[in-house]
């Protein structure tokens, strides 16, 4: 089983519309339902970020799907969930957020060992100028890469 295989879903957009700056592994505190619903890569980081409050770190907007075949004790599925990270991270994080103007974005959820990770990131938005550039410097690689390949 490849790295790939384990990788249940990216996060593009971040990586356009944010410079990222640091990244985090987190635990995620999920239910059973919820799990599964991952495991079947059910899920969605559309305006998802991480809010820190009274010293933990929640993941809020991210929408994991309702199991298939779950009963009447399936999730919420924009439901706050914990992060679970190291209380000296949680501190950096919360202080960079608030002295930076940064903020905290999932860049993927994943499996390690059987469980559910997230990776989480101190990300500083980008400018409409910082996006132009970006694109245009992947196009203008690409570009090479072809004129090379033939």
């Amino acid at each position: 089983m490849g790295d790939n295989d384990n990788i249940l879903i990216r996060n593009k957009k971040a990586f356009h519309d944010y410079q990222i700056l640091e990244s985090f592994e987190a635990g995620i505190e999920l239910r059973g339902t919820e799990v599964k619903s991952c495991r079947q890569r059910n899920i969605s980081l559309a305006d998802t970020y991480v809010k820190i409050q009274e010293g933990e770190a929640f993941l809020l907007n991210a929408h994991i799907s309702p199991y298939e075949h779950g009963n009447r004790f399936n999730h919420d599925p924009r439901r706050e969930r914990r992060l679970l990270l190291r209380k000296r991270e949680i501190r950096k994080l919360h202080q960079q957020t608030r002295e930076k103007g940064c903020t905290i974005v999932p860049l993927r959820f994943y499996l390690k060992k059987g469980r559910v990770k997230v990776e989480v990131a101190l990300a500083k938005g980008k400018t409409k100028g910082d996006k132009r550039e970006d694109l245009k410097r992947k196009d203008d690689e690409r570009t090479m890469r072809r004129a090379i390949s033939r």
